[in-house]
C-alpha cells in the first residue's frame, strides 16, 4: 500500500510520538522531525509496508540542528537514517557537507559519501570515501584536498592520501603535499593542524610614523604543543632604536595557565613624561599571570605588571594603553562555598610612578543572600581586615598606612503583596576600626566607626498586548509594552566618625553614572556618610517578534536620586540619567545616553549613536559624545566629540574602511583613521594611514602596512573593528 502526498507550497511536520504519521516512539525520539519541499513540483510520498519516507524534486529536512537539502532523499524509519542523491547539502551546526551522494544517521549523525566538499571554518576540505569513525566528530576521507582559500580554484593548498577530522578541534593528513597553484613544493610525511588556530605564524608590518620615523614590527608566534606556546618580537623603529621581548603562553592543566612577557628597548628619544621629568632611555616592560585551581572552588591567581617609566606602554603598546592605562600586580586566593566565599588579597605597589592602595594583605569573608533556616528574612554580609598603605606615586607625595577591621550585615525580608506589589525591607549595620596612621604629612588617630543603615524596596511591573499591531515601516508583528517601576529608599544616619576624619583608602571613585546606594553594593567603606535619599527607576519596553522570536522595538530607562536630606555638597534632585536602545528595523539600531542636571535645567552629558547594518556591504556608525566636566575628572575632562566609521565593500577583493573623531569645542580632527582592504586569494592585506591632531605639537601621522596568510590568520574577524590600532602593529 502506499500513500501518495503533493505539496506544492507546504511543509509536512510530524511530532515523533507514538502511533503519528505511522513512526514508532522508538524511531527518532529526541527532535521533531520535518520535511519540507523547496520548489512546487516537489513530492513527498510514504511508503507504509517499507517504513520509508521519500521525497523528490528538491526537499529539505530538518531534525535537531541539522538539515539536509538534496534532489532525493529516503527517510528509512527502522534504521533511522536519511539517503539522499543529487546537490546534496547537510548543515550540522556550523559545518557544512556537500556531495551528490549522502548517507547521515538521524540519531547517530553518522555519515557517509562517496566524494564530498566541507567548510570547518576556517579550513575548506574536499575528498573521496567519507566515512565517520567511532563518534559523530570523527571523519576519514581518502584523496583529499585541504585549504584555506575560499576560492573555487585555490592557489595554496594541500593534497594527502588520507585524513583525519575530529570537528572543532584538529585535522591530521598522510602523506600530504603542499601545493603553490599547481605545483607541489613541499612533502610532509604527517599534517596536523589545529582549527582553533595555527601551529605557527609570522606577521611583518612595515610603516612611518611621525613619531617612531620608518619602522618594521615583527611578530613570530609558535605553538610547540597543547601546553606551550611561545612568540617572539623584533622591532625596528627608525628615530627610537630597536625593540624586543618574548612572550610564553602555558596551559599546564591541573598545574594552572598564564602567560609571561618582556620587552626591552633602547630608545634613542625617549623624551620626557608628563611631569617634565626625563624619561629613561632603557626602558622595559615585564608581565605575568598565573592562575590555577588548587582545588575544587579553591584558586590562586598571581598579576605582575613592572614596567621601567608611566609612559613605555603608551609609546610602545598602543593597545594595552588604551586598555588599561595604568596596570595593577596582585596576588589573590579565593575559597568559594554554597553561601560564603573567603577571600586574600594582597596588592603591593611595584610601580612607584603609579598610585597605588598598598593591600599587605587583605581579608575578606563575604557572605552571600541567604535565608535564615524556614523563616522569611534573609541574610548577608561582609567582613574583612588588613593593613593599608596608600602611596601617590609622586616624590614628596602624601602617603599614609594604617590597619583597618571592618564588619557588615544586613537582614532583607523580601514580600509579595496582592500578587504583583514587590516589596522588601532592609536593615543593617557596620562597624569599623582603624588603627593610628602612620604616615608623612597627614595622620589619623585611631578610630572605631558605627554606622547603621536601613531601607525598602519596591518595584512592579505592568503590561499589555496588541496581537494585531502591525507596521511594516517599524517591522512590527505584534506588541508587548511592559513598564516597570521601582522606588529604593536607603536612609543612613551620621556616623559616629566622619570620612575626613578617617585615612581613605577604599573611597568614591568618579563616575559618570550614578553610585550604588544601598549596601554592600555600595564598598566605598572610608566614605561611607549620611544619607536620606529615595532611588526612582522607571524602565519601559515595548516588544514585538521578528523572525519567530521576541525582540526589543525600544528599551528605555530612566533613574534619578531624590535626596530627602542632603547633605553640603548635595543638590535636591541629582542628575536624571536615561538610556534608551531603538531598533526600529533589524539592521538599524539607536542608542541615547543623556544625563541632565535638574537644578540648573541643562545637560551634563549626552551620547547618541546611530549604527546601520543593512547588509554584508556596508555599514555605517555615527555619532556624538557630549560631557560638560567636572571637578573630580581633572580641569580639562569636558569634551564634544563627533565620531563616525564607515564600511563598504566595493567587491570580493576590495574593501574600504575610515573613521574620524572631530573635537567641536576647538575645531581640531583628533583622530581619522582609512583603511583599505585587499583579498589576494590566499592572503589578505590592509592599508592603513592615520593622522591624530596634536594641541601642543605637530600631528601624528602613520601608515603601516599588515598582511596575512588566510592559511595561517594571525587575528580572529573584527579585531580591526575593535582595536583599530591593531592595523598599525600596536
Amino acid at each position: 500500500m502506499r500513500l501518495r502526498l503533493f505539496f506544492p507550497l507546504g511543509v509536512l511536520s510530524w511530532l515523533l510520538l507514538s502511533g503519528q504519521a505511522g513512526l514508532c516512539a522508538e524511531a527518532i525520539s529526541e527532535y521533531p522531525l520535518e520535511i519540507e519541499n523547496l520548489r512546487p513540483d516537489s513530492e513527498i510520498e510514504h511508503y507504509y509496508a517499507e517504513g520509508k519516507w521519500i521525497g523528490k524534486n528538491g526537499v529539505r529536512v530538518r531534525y535537531g540542528n541539522a538539515v539536509l537539502m538534496a534532489e532525493r532523499l529516503e527517510v528509512d524509519e527502522q534504521t533511522h537514517t536519511v539517503k539522499a542523491e543529487g546537490n546534496v547539502t547537510l548543515q550540522r551546526g556550523q559545518v557544512f557537507w556537500k556531495g551528490e551522494r549522502l548517507e547521515y544517521g538521524l540519531d547517530s549523525h553518522e555519515l557517509k559519501s562517496e566524494g564530498f566538499r566541507t567548510g570547518i571554518n576556517p579550513v575548506f576540505i574536499a575528498g573521496l570515501g567519507l566515512q565517520t569513525v567511532v563518534t559523530n566528530k570523527v571523519q576519514e576521507a581518502q584523496n583529499v584536498l585541504i585549504t584555506t582559500d575560499d576560492l573555487h580554484e585555490p592557489s595554496l593548498h594541500i593534497k594527502a592520501k588520507k585524513v583525519k577530522v575530529i570537528v572543532g578541534e584538529w585535522i591530521e593528513a598522510e602523506d600530504a603535499w603542499l601545493y603553490v597553484g599547481n605545483v607541489p613544493i613541499f612533502w610532509m610525511p604527517q599534517y596536523h593542524r589545529r582549527l582553533t588556530k595555527h601551529q605557527a605564524y609570522l606577521v611583518i608590518t612595515p610603516g612611518y610614523r611621525t613619531k617612531f620615523g620608518a619602522f618594521v614590527l615583527n611578530r613570530y608566534e609558535y605553538e610547540v604543543n597543547d601546553q606551550f606556546a611561545v612568540g617572539m618580537d623584533l622591532d625596528y623603529r627608525q628615530k627610537r632604536g630597536f625593540g624586543a621581548g618574548p612572550e610564553i603562553n602555558y596551559d599546564l592543566g591541573a598545574g594552572g595557565q598564564g602567560n609571561f612577557s618582556a620587552y626591552q628597548a633602547s630608545d634613542k628619544n625617549p623624551g620626557v613624561d608628563e611631569a617634565g621629568v626625563p624619561v629613561p632611555k632603557d626602558r622595559h616592560r615585564i608581565s605575568f599571570d598565573y592562575s590555577v585551581i588548587l582545588r575544587t572552588n579553591l584558586t590562586a591567581t598571581v598579576v605582575v605588571r613592572e614596567q621601567s617609566d608611566a609612559l613605555v606602554v603608551r609609546d610602545f603598546f598602543e593597545r594595552q594603553y588604551r586598555t588599561n592605562s595604568q596596570p595593577v600586580s596582585f596576588v589573590e586566593v579565593n575559597q568559594l562555598w554554597s553561601n560564603f566565599s573567603l577571600d586574600v588579597l594582597a596588592m603591593p605597589q611595584i610601580n612607584d610612578f603609579y598610585q597605588t592602595v598598598e593591600r599587605l594583605p587583605d581579608v575578606k569573608l563575604t557572605a552571600a543572600r541567604q535565608q535564615l533556616g524556614e523563616s522569611p528574612l534573609y541574610y548577608d554580609g561582609e567582613s574583612s581586615a588588613g593593613y593599608f598603605r596608600f602611596r601617590s606615586g609622586q616624590v614628596n607625595g602624601t602617603n599614609y598606612a594604617a590597619g583597618r577591621a571592618d564588619s557588615y550585615h544586613q537582614i532583607i525580608l523580601p514580600q509579595t503583596y496582592f500578587g504583583w506589589l514587590n516589596f522588601t525591607p532592609r536593615i543593617g549595620g557596620r562597624f569599623t576600626h582603624y588603627s593610628e596612621s602612620d604616615g608623612n604629612q597627614v595622620e589619623y588617630s585611631e578610630a572605631n566607626r558605627f554606622v547603621a543603615n536601613t531601607g525598602a524596596e519596591a518595584s512592579f511591573k505592568l503590561s499589555r498586548v496588541w496581537q494585531n499591531a502591525k507596521n511594516r515601516l517599524l517591522d512590527v508583528d505584534g506588541l508587548r509594552h511592559i513598564m516597570e517601576p521601582s522606588f529604593n529608599y536607603v536612609y543612613v544616619p551620621s556616623p559616629s566618625v566622619r570620612p575626613s576624619q578617617l585615612p581613605q583608602f577604599d573611597t568614591e571613585i568618579p563616575s559618570l553614572r550614578l553610585l550604588p546606594v544601598d549596601y554592600p553594593d555600595y564598598n566605598a567603606i572610608d566614605s561611607v556618610d549620611s544619607q536620606n535619599v529615595i532611588r526612582l527607576g522607571l524602565r519601559n519596553k515595548l516588544q514585538t517578534k521578528r523572525d519567530g522570536e521576541v525582540q526589543n522595538l525600544l528599551n528605555w530607562a530612566l533613574v534619578t536620586d531624590w535626596r530627602l536630606d542632603r547633605r553640603p555638597d548635595q543638590t535636591v534632585f541629582s542628575d536624571v540619567y536615561s538610556d534608551l536602545d531603538f531598533s526600529p528595523r533589524r539592521w538599524i539600531m539607536f542608542n541615547s545616553e543623556l544625563r541632565y542636571d535638574v537644578e540648573n535645567s541643562e545637560f551634563n552629558g549626552a551620547n547618541h549613536s546611530v549604527t546601520l547594518l543593512p547588509n554584508d556591504r556596508w555599514s555605517l556608525k555615527v555619532g556624538h559624545r557630549y560631557f560638560r566636566g567636572a571637578p573630580e575628572f581633572g580641569p580639562d575632562s569636558a569634551n564634544n566629540t563627533i565620531y563616525d566609521t564607515i564600511y563598504y565593500r566595493l567587491n570580493e577583493n576590495w574593501g574600504l574602511r575610515m573613521s574620524h573623531h572631530f573635537e567641536a569645542r576647538d575645531g581640531v580632527m583628533e583622530e581619522q583613521m582609512y583603511t583599505v582592504y585587499r583579498d589576494f586569494r590566499s592572503w589578505t592585506g590592509a592599508l592603513t594611514f592615520r593622522v591624530r591632531g596634536n594641541r601642543n605639537g605637530p600631528d601624528d601621522f602613520s601608515v603601516a602596512f599588515t598582511f596575512s596568510s588566510k592559511s595561517f590568520p594571525t587575528r580572529k574577524v573584527g579585531t580591526d573593528v575593535n582595536s583599530p590600532s591593531f592595523l598599525l602593529g600596536s
